[in-house]
C-alpha cells in the first residue's frame, strides 16, 4: 500500500494567488500610510471656527462669542508659532545678520501652515529642521535645534488634533526614522535630541489620542441618545394609538352588539309584522353581526396576548367626580367647574375627554407636586371645551425630572387629533401649566339627520 502526500504548489510571484497574513498586514499598513500622509498631503483644509456651545463659552456675551470666541483655536496656534519664532531667534547666531530672522521664519511657517494644510505642515517641519542648524551658534544636536524641536512638537500636536490617531502614529514613526537616520548619516547620536523629542512627542500624541477617542465616544453616545429618544417617542406614540384603538374597539363592539340584539328583538314587539319587515330586521342583524366579526378580527390585532377586556364600561365624563376624588386623596387640590347645558355626548368623545383630564391631572402630580389645579368643562354649541390648569409648584427644587416627560401630552394630542379637535399645551403666565382642548361634536337635528 502506497501513501501519497498531496503537494501544494506555491503561486508564482505576480500570479495573483493568495497572500500570507503578514503580507496583507504590511500592504494595509503601507496603504494607510499613503492615504494619511502622501495622498493630497497639501490639500486645502482650513481650520473651522470653534463651536461656542460649551459650558464656558455659553457664559460670554453673544457678540463676543460670535465674533471673537470662535477664533480661539486660530489665536492659540498663532501664539504658539510666535513663541517658537522667538525661541529660534534667541538661540540663533546674533552675528549672522538676517540669520535670526530666517531661522524664525523656518519654524514659524510650518506652525501657521497647520491652519490651512495640516499634513503639508508636517512635511514642511521635517524639511525645515536641518536648515535651522545653519542659524544656530555652536552647532550640536543636529538635525534638531531648540526652535525646530518646539516647532515640530506644535505641528505634531495640531495635526494630531485635526486628524485621526492613525495619522498621528504615522507622523511619530516617520519622525523617529528621520531623526535616527540623520544622526547615523550626518550627526552624532550622543548630542542629538531625537530621543527626548520622541519621548515628549509620544506622551503628547497619546494624550491627544485619548482626547479624540473620548470626543468620538461622546459624539456616538449623543447620536445614540438622540436615536433612542426618537425611538422612545415613536414607541410611546404607537402605544398611545394602541390604547386608543383598544378602547374604541370596546366602545364600537358594544354598540354593534346592541344593534344586533335590537334588530333581532324588534319583530317580536309588533303584532303580526309583515314579512318584509321581518326580512329587513333580519338583514340588519346579519349585517351587524358580520360587521362585529370583521371589527373584532381587524382591531383585535392591537390587543396584547395578556390583554383582558375591562368588565366595566369605558369611563365617561359622568365618572369624573370619582377621578377627582382619587387625585384629591393623592394630595392634589383640584377644583371643577362646568359651564353650559350638560348633555350626553358620543361615547368616543366622552371617553377621550375623560382620558385627557386624567392624563393632565397625572402630569400635575408628577411635575408640579403641591400645586393646585382646576378642571373646567364647557358644553358649547358644536362641541366640548376642556381646560386643565395648575399653578407653579411651591418648592421647584423638589421637582425631579421624569423620564416620561412629554409622553402624556403626546397621548392627549393623539386623542384630540382622532376627533379632529384642537389642543394647546404650554406654560402659563404665573409659572404653571395649562392644557386647553376643544372636541367638536356633530349637531343632530330633530329628525335625526
Amino acid at each position: 500500500m502506497t501513501e501519497t502526500t498531496p503537494t501544494q504548489t506555491q503561486p508564482a510571484p505576480g500570479a495573483g494567488g493568495p497572500r500570507s497574513a503578514e503580507f496583507r498586514l504590511a500592504a494595509d499598513a503601507l496603504r494607510g500610510l499613503r492615504q494619511d500622509l502622501f495622498h493630497d498631503a497639501f490639500a486645502y483644509r482650513p481650520l473651522p471656527p470653534m463651536a461656542v456651545d460649551g459650558p464656558l463659552t455659553r457664559r460670554l456675551p453673544a457678540r463676543i462669542r460670535r465674533e471673537y470666541a470662535v477664533w480661539t483655536p486660530h489665536a492659540l496656534v498663532v501664539a504658539a508659532g510666535l513663541l517658537t519664532a522667538a525661541l529660534a531667534m534667541v538661540s540663533a547666531d546674533v552675528g549672522g545678520g538676517l540669520g535670526p530672522l530666517l531661522g524664525a521664519v523656518l519654524v514659524l511657517g510650518p506652525v501657521l501652515l497647520t491652519l490651512l494644510r495640516p499634513v503639508g505642515a508636517f512635511w514642511c517641519s521635517l524639511a525645515a529642521a536641518p536648515f535651522s542648524d545653519l542659524f544656530v551658534s555652536g552647532g550640536g544636536g543636529w538635525p534638531w535645534q531648540p526652535g525646530s524641536i518646539v516647532c515640530h512638537l506644535v505641528v505634531l500636536t495640531v495635526v494630531a488634533l485635526r486628524t485621526r490617531p492613525r495619522t498621528a502614529a504615522w507622523m511619530w514613526l516617520l519622525t523617529a526614522v528621520y531623526g535616527f537616520g540623520a544622526e547615523t548619516l550626518f550627526g552624532s547620536p550622543y548630542t542629538s535630541a531625537t530621543g527626548p523629542l520622541l519621548v515628549v512627542s509620544a506622551l503628547v500624541l497619546l494624550a491627544v489620542a485619548v482626547l479624540q477617542v473620548r470626543r468620538q465616544a461622546v459624539r456616538e453616545v449623543t447620536a445614540q441618545q438622540t436615536v433612542t429618544e426618537h425611538e422612545r417617542s415613536r414607541r410611546t406614540l404607537l402605544e398611545e394609538r394602541t390604547t386608543i384603538a383598544r378602547e374604541l374597539h370596546d366602545v364600537v363592539a358594544h354598540h354593534m352588539s346592541v344593534v344586533a340584539i335590537q334588530a333581532e328583538a324588534a319583530p317580536y314587539r309588533v303584532e303580526n309584522p309583515p314579512p318584509e319587515l321581518e326580512q329587513a330586521f333580519a338583514t340588519i342583524r346579519e349585517n351587524a353581526v358580520a360587521a362585529l366579526a370583521e371589527l373584532r378580527r381587524v382591531l383585535g390585532v392591537v390587543r396584547a396576548e395578556d390583554y383582558q377586556a375591562p368588565d366595566a364600561p369605558q369611563p365617561t365624563l359622568a365618572d369624573l367626580d370619582a377621578l377627582l376624588a382619587n387625585v384629591r386623596d393623592a394630595g392634589l387640590s383640584v377644583e371643577k367647574a362646568v359651564t353650559g347645558a350638560v348633555r350626553e355626548l358620543p361615547q368616543g368623545v366622552e371617553l377621550s375627554a375623560y382620558r385627557i383630564v386624567q392624563e393632565a391631572l397625572s402630569n400635575v402630580l408628577r411635575h408640579a407636586p403641591g400645586a393646585g389645579a382646576r378642571v373646567e368643562i364647557g358644553y358649547v354649541l358644536g362641541g366640548l371645551g376642556l381646560r386643565v390648569v395648575n399653578g407653579p409648584p411651591p418648592e421647584p427644587s423638589l421637582v425631579k425630572p421624569s423620564p416620561g416627560a412629554g409622553h402624556g401630552v403626546t397621548g392627549m394630542r393623539e386623542r384630540v387629533s382622532m376627533l379632529d379637535g384642537e389642543m394647546t399645551a404650554g406654560p402659563s403666565d404665573d409659572g404653571g401649566y395649562e392644557v386647553t382642548v376643544f372636541l367638536p361634536v356633530a349637531q343632530v337635528t330633530e329628525d335625526g339627520a
